[in-house]
């Protein structure tokens, strides 16, 4: 994969690949679409990144660097923006253990930490490089249950790092390539009940799982269209009853599946109607099981509810 960020637009010739058919393995059904392209409170310029806090209020950010916020009917409560986005905007949001919202500021090579409000509590990283401490260009945070802290890049490096919670770097793992252990994107990091940190390794259309020391302890995916099959596997949600959900960039779709990797069945398929999704980045799941999926070329929010 090239390593320059200009790459990973996906050209235009592999953006047509079919998403879900409406047959037996669809799931879900739309509850509520919300969102429309613009610049003003509650709209969107390309979202790229969505989390939801524990009062099931949504975090979306697009690419003006605006971080908006908003209650799940999509009512707009506030909004912030990143100091500098000059050189690029954040693609990667997630909460830590006290609430407080981490965003990958991908092409300034750190991570941002705000309170709720949006008040800038610290800044992790902000220099370019390969050295323990530098990053490329950052994608996603995740606290285990110790409150160390693991940040995941990609580029020219392809890597997770890991921190104390006051932010001493400990270890890093990974590199550029596809053998077990490596990345090509590693886009959205997150951790299960057992400490077991899951990756969307993206370039690879695969899902990686380590242990807090960097040890691969499982692998699956493999690159296609059909149910099962990944490709650009960009955001994860773990579920209850040992399920995930992925949102599939380059397939258009969110896609079900045990912690295994068997497909459970899937929902949307590539357009701009209600249902349909184009280049989704995210997926969030509410205290309630609806899922929230960031339909970023249609520049919109859709809330889907399992069945």
């Amino acid at each position: 994969m090239p390593k320059l960020v200009t790459t990973w637009l996906l050209p235009l010739a592999i953006l047509v690949l079919p998403g879900c058919d409406h047959d037996a393995s669809s799931i879900g059904h739309v509850e509520s679409v919300w969102g429309r392209q613009g610049i003003s409170d509650g709209r969107f310029q390309t979202p790229r990144a969505i989390a939801i806090d524990h009062d099931d209020q949504l975090y979306i950010v697009d690419k003006t660097a605006r971080i908006q916020v908003f209650k799940t009917d999509g009512t707009f409560l506030r909004e912030w923006s990143t100091p500098d986005h000059a050189n690029g905007k954040p693609t990667g949001l997630s909460f830590d253990r006290d609430g407080n919202l981490m965003v990958a500021d991908t092409h300034y090579f750190q991570v941002l930490v705000y309170s709720p409000q949006g008040k800038l509590l610290r800044t992790l990283g902000g220099k370019p490089g390969k050295k323990p401490g530098e990053f490329g260009f950052v994608t996603g945070t995740a606290q285990d249950s110790q409150g160390n802290v693991y940040i995941s890049e990609y580029g020219e490096y392809d890597r997770i790092q890991k921190f104390t919670p006051d932010g001493h770097f400990l270890l890093q793992w990974g590199g550029h390539g596809s053998a077990p252990g490596q990345f090509a994107r590693p886009q959205k990091i997150v951790f299960d009940a057992d400490d077991h940190l899951w990756v969307t390794d993206a370039g690879n259309h695969r899902i990686q799982v380590f242990d807090t020391a960097g040890k691969l302890l499982k692998s699956w995916g493999v690159q296609g269209s059909k149910p099962g099959e990944l490709y650009y596997p960009y955001d994860i949600v773990l579920a209850p009853h040992d399920t995930l959900y992925i949102c599939e960039y380059g397939n258009h779709r969110i896609q079900k599946f045990t912690r295994g990797g068997r497909s459970l069945g899937c929902w949307g398929y590539q357009g701009r109607g209600e249902g349909e999704l184009f280049n989704p980045w995210g997926v969030v799941r509410d205290s309630q099981g609806r899922l929230y999926v960031l339909d970023t070329g249609n520049n919109r929010v859709q809330c889907v509810r399992d069945e």
